[in-house]
């Protein structure tokens, strides 16, 4: 579908760097468009991330938080990144889910990956299914201090999605990419 349009090409002239923290870095670059038209952009870089669907006996794992940029409580999946370059994407959501949740997961089944936001970030965002659920000890960050856990049936994370009390993008995604991948293994009979 892409290669019958013809894609509008954009020149980097200059980059420089104008924010950089443990988390993320900030750049600010001056463009040419194809049309002629000189601009910037802002892009703001993050190391891969990974979110994690642990799903067990029909239930579904789920984290609340308070996220500072929006001021308000979010449930979610658990999903984060370790603010470094990463070689093992599995390694990092093995990891996640053990901070997070304080679970292990007999396995893991890679769905690929999404970028988050790409219109001003540059984030990979890693999905797997984690089944097979063991409990572990539990790790949180610092900035997890005030993580709650739960688990629910699918239907109700299911509904929850619906009437908004889940408003993740990044969760909502996820279980999409799970739904299209679960009808495909059942369409395969496996």
């Amino acid at each position: 579908m892409t290669e019958d349009i013809p894609r509008p090409s954009i020149t980097t002239l200059a980059s420089r760097e104008v924010y950089r923290n443990h988390w993320m870095r900030v750049r600010e670059d001056e463009i040419l468009r194809s049309n002629g038209k000189q601009g910037i952009y802002g892009v703001v870089e993050k190391d891969d991330a990974a979110i994690i669907i642990p799903i067990d006996n029909g239930l579904v794992w789920l984290v609340e938080q308070f996220r500072y940029t929006i001021q308000e409580r979010a449930i979610e999946l658990p999903q984060g990144g370790w603010e470094m370059e990463i070689d093992n994407p599995e390694e990092l959501a093995r990891g996640e889910l053990r901070e997070e949740l304080g679970l292990d997961a007999a396995h893991m089944t890679y769905l690929g990956f999404l970028w988050i936001a790409y219109g001003f970030t540059r984030q990979k965002h890693h999905i797997f299914v984690a089944t097979g659920l063991t409990q572990a000890e539990k790790d949180p960050d610092p900035e997890e201090h005030d993580l709650v856990v739960c688990s629910l049936p699918i239907e109700e994370f299911e509904a929850m999605m619906l009437d908004g009390r889940i408003r993740d993008n990044c969760t909502l995604a996820a279980w999409g990419m799970y739904l299209l991948w679960k009808a495909k293994q059942t369409e395969a009979g496996e």
